[in-house]
């Protein structure tokens, strides 16, 4: 009977902290699928409120209470730099090790060097090298979708919008991660 026992304890010891690290990403699962149901509800109750062709003023309240609600939930899900520890359980931070001197860090390619004496301004072009750092998810970082035919990519720690066929700048947010 005490060999079972110490080998229970054994196995909660080793299964614990497992456990504990594979937690924070099913959440976040989890908050990206409760996310994605209560935006087909609300696209749901809003179609059925229009239907009839009068939005009553109950009908109204709540569109806009669930609304909010999922403005909340998905401003929840996003990167936030004020909280460090928000980029802990992603894949692509995996291998940050901090600041270094001369370097910047792309998430899900490494560390890069600095370009020097490239300025990113909107009407200039990526440099090739640059234009394979692809953002994987652009709304974790709080970024809009990138319309057709543009991707956003990371440069020197800054977020760029570029033209896939010509490497055209559209758009350059400094600082941003």
């Amino acid at each position: 009977m005490k060999h079972m026992l110490y080998a229970a304890v054994a196995i909660a010891a080793v299964s614990a902290p497992i456990a504990a690290s594979a937690q924070p990403g099913h959440e976040r699962r989890e908050d990206r699928r409760e996310l994605r149901e209560d935006r087909r509800e609300y696209r749901e109750d809003r179609r059925d409120a229009r239907r009839d062709g009068v939005i009553t003023r109950d009908e109204a309240r709540e569109l806009r209470r669930d609304r909010a609600e999922i403005r909340e939930g998905r401003r929840e899900l996003r990167y936030d730099r004020r909280q460090a520890e928000t980029w802990r359980n992603r894949a692509e931070w995996r291998e940050y090790r901090g600041a270094r001197n001369g370097y910047w860090y792309a998430p899900g390619y490494g560390y890069r060097p600095v370009a020097r004496g490239y300025s990113w301004r909107r009407g200039a072009y990526v440099p090739t090298s640059y234009r394979r750092f692809y953002v994987q998810d652009p709304y974790y970082y709080g970024l809009r979708a990138p319309p057709r035919g543009y991707r956003w990519v990371y440069a020197d720690g800054n977020f760029v919008l570029m033209a896939l066929a010509t490497g055209l700048i559209a758009e350059v947010l400094l600082d941003r991660y």
